[in-house]
């Protein structure tokens, strides 16, 4: 089954603890996974962050807000347990527990008002948060943002001349880590003059083996016949690793070549381009930086 949102998680939960002795999460995360006959690979899903499991924050976020209501309790760190309240909502054999279950309690308003306060600052819609988690919410808006980004990078590389577009993968390489110096690579990209070849930079700063490289401003789709062109030139060289990277986009026949030929060569399409454009801060500069930050459990340790 898909894994389930937080809310969802909640009354499961709640009947985890009812046996009234104390559960760490990690254990409640393990028997909630049976529960919801969740495969290895949704076990292992992780957010887009690829910084925390999925399910793990969301049953975390379930016992958060069961928290606020007061139906379960941290007795001492890292360990939570059910409250009497907890045990008087089973009882009443809910056909749910949710959010709006859960806003009956005084406490849980309170807690929820707090919340929304935080939420109006930030512009956002209290519908978002009916099934996402805020770290959910954090991320999917992260990656709006990414993708609106990296679609106006390319834009703008289209409408930039050729030889910029060079200078743009020359910088891209270095900030990767290839071609030495910004002197030394602007020499070797763009001035090889071999057909199917735009240059060469070296995959080190030792120089110990170089990669050939087409560099191609591309509005619609590279097929095959570029590609073994490239193939073709590399091969003359004796050489055995290319990249070659296009605004546009790769056919299927394209991508089926190189993974046939006993040459290494990557195939970084617009979209792959913008994205390492981005994760290497070439033609972006930062606005605005948010730290994610959590409670520092050691801090806490008896001495």
């Amino acid at each position: 089954m898909a894994i389930p949102d937080f809310q969802s998680i909640m009354f499961p939960l709640m009947e985890y603890a009812a046996d009234k002795k104390e559960h760490t999460m990690k254990e409640a995360v393990e028997e909630l996974s049976i529960l919801f006959d969740l495969t290895e690979d949704e076990k292992k899903a992780l957010l887009p962050s690829r910084r925390a499991f999925l399910f793990s924050n969301r049953a975390a976020w379930a016992k958060f807000h069961l928290a606020g209501a007061g139906l379960l309790e941290s007795p001492e760190r890292g360990v939570f347990r059910i409250t009497e309240r907890g045990l008087n909502a089973l009882n009443e054999k809910p056909s749910k527990i949710n959010i709006k279950y859960l806003s009956k309690f005084p406490e849980y308003k309170e807690f929820k008002a707090k919340k929304n306060e935080t939420e109006t600052v930030l512009g956002k819609s209290e519908k978002i948060n009916s099934e996402t988690t805020p770290e959910e919410q954090l991320e999917e808006s992260y990656q709006s943002i990414r993708q609106s980004l990296a679609q106006e990078l390319i834009s703008t590389i289209k409408k930039c001349s050729p030889s910029f577009f060079e200078r743009t993968v020359v910088d891209l390489l270095l900030k990767m880590g290839y071609g030495g110096s910004r002197i030394e690579a602007g020499k070797a990209v763009g001035k090889s003059g071999d057909e199917g070849i735009d240059g060469i930079i070296d995959q080190d700063r030792l120089g110990l083996d170089s990669i050939y490289i087409q560099a191609k401003r591309w509005e619609g789709t590279v097929g095959s016949p570029e590609i073994m062109k490239f193939a073709g030139a590399i091969q003359r060289k004796k050489a055995k690793k290319g990249v070659f990277i296009t605004t546009g986009r790769y056919s299927k026949d394209a991508y089926d070549y190189v993974n046939d030929i006993s040459s290494k060569i990557v195939l970084i399409d617009g979209e792959r381009l913008a994205q390492l454009m981005i994760d290497f801060n070439i033609g972006v500069s930062i606005q605005t930086l948010y730290e994610i930050k959590k409670l520092d459990t050691d801090y806490f340790l008896d001495e």
